[in-house]
């Protein structure tokens, strides 16, 4: 059993959005794993990054994809933060990775001054622009597509996911 596609970006590119809507699309399930992580944890992340810190989300997190991509069959929306795991990377090779990227300002702009995404507390552009000079080349090492989501409605950004999945079968 394994995902029909799995998406990835960063905070604003739209991943659960759109994994939601792809979703109900194709008349499969969806499923985030930082909403796994939380039915784990009983807590919000926000409160996850403050209790335990980073590192101990990040094992949460780790953990919920591996379960997430062994046993889910459907749409899987991954946390911003996944692909910094090793083991997370090498778990998505071979699978239908699509990377929702976001330019700074649209990303910024989406994201805004959310108390719900621990990492932008502060100054939120700079924040933003660190995490995707950081990530950025994660997200492209494990996709095999990449749609960048700046100008682009929802429901145009599940229109490309689809088209790609069809084409990729």
């Amino acid at each position: 059993m394994s995902p029909v596609v799995v998406l990835v970006g960063p905070p604003g590119a739209g991943k659960s959005t759109v994994a939601e809507d792809l979703a109900a699309r194709l008349g499969l399930a969806f499923r985030d794993t930082d909403a796994d992580v939380e039915a784990r944890a009983g807590v919000p992340v926000s409160e996850i990054f403050i209790d335990h810190g980073e590192a101990h989300f990040r094992a949460l997190e780790e953990e919920a994809v591996a379960t997430a991509l062994a046993e889910h069959d459907g749409v899987l929306a991954l946390g911003g933060g996944a692909v910094l795991s090793d083991a997370t990377r090498a778990l998505l090779a071979g699978h239908r990775v699509v990377f929702l990227d976001v330019g700074l300002a649209a990303g910024v702009s989406r994201v805004g001054m959310n108390g719900n995404r621990p990492l932008l507390l502060g100054n939120v552009r700079s924040q933003m622009k660190g995490l995707m000079d950081r990530r950025r080349p994660l997200y492209d090492e494990v996709a095999r597509f990449t749609i960048v989501t700046d100008d682009l409605a929802p429901s145009q950004v599940v229109d490309q996911v689809l088209r790609l999945v069809e084409e990729d079968r």
